[in-house]
């Protein structure tokens, strides 16, 4: 038998194999080359068209509108473009900010949180949890009531100042286009 094989992991057993692999010596095996058939292509001779002066008028001048068209076409969609590139940064900043008033509003309750609970820390009795508890609830109604307000009007103005620019240069660009 053979020895044992050294394995990478050291610690593992060692193994042996069951028998020998034998070894064969394979000659080198070419396979045959082949030369594909050449085809050569029949030369076809076209006649010479040649088109009358008028005709080729009319086809310069239907070429020179579509050239025109395509520059109107093409300066128009640059100016859309540039319309909602101008739309879409002004919603990031809209956003942006809604998210600000949105953080304090939440910043806000959360604090109007903590007050009321050193606030329930400090009565005495059951009558005081009640009047404590009812001042609380009337104080973050209206908080809630006037920052759903202020987010509305935000949102409003947000959706003015994004669509209008929108609506008229889009509008401004596709009546340059036609």
């Amino acid at each position: 038998m053979t020895e044992p094989r050294k394995t990478a992991n050291a610690g593992a057993a060692p193994v042996i194999p069951l028998f020998e692999f034998p070894q064969f010596d394979l000659p080198k095996f070419d396979l045959p080359k082949f030369d594909l058939p050449k085809f050569d292509l029949p030369k076809f001779e076209l006649p010479k068209f040649e088109l009358p002066a008028e005709l080729r008028a009319i086809a310069e001048q239907g070429i020179a509108q579509v050239k025109a068209a395509y520059e109107r076409a093409k300066a128009a969609a640059e100016q859309a473009t540039g319309v909602l590139e101008h739309s879409y940064a002004a919603a990031s900043e809209g956003a942006a900010e809604y998210n600000r008033q949105v953080v304090d509003a939440a910043r806000a309750n959360a604090n109007a949180g903590f007050d009321y609970a050193i606030a329930l820390l400090a009565v005495k009795s059951p009558t005081d949890v009640v009047e404590v508890s009812t001042a609380h609830a009337r104080e973050r109604f209206q908080a809630l009531a006037e920052q759903a307000k202020v987010l509305g009007a935000l949102v409003q103005k947000l959706a003015a100042e994004t669509s209008e620019p929108i609506q008229t240069g889009v509008t401004k660009a596709f009546q340059n286009a036609a």
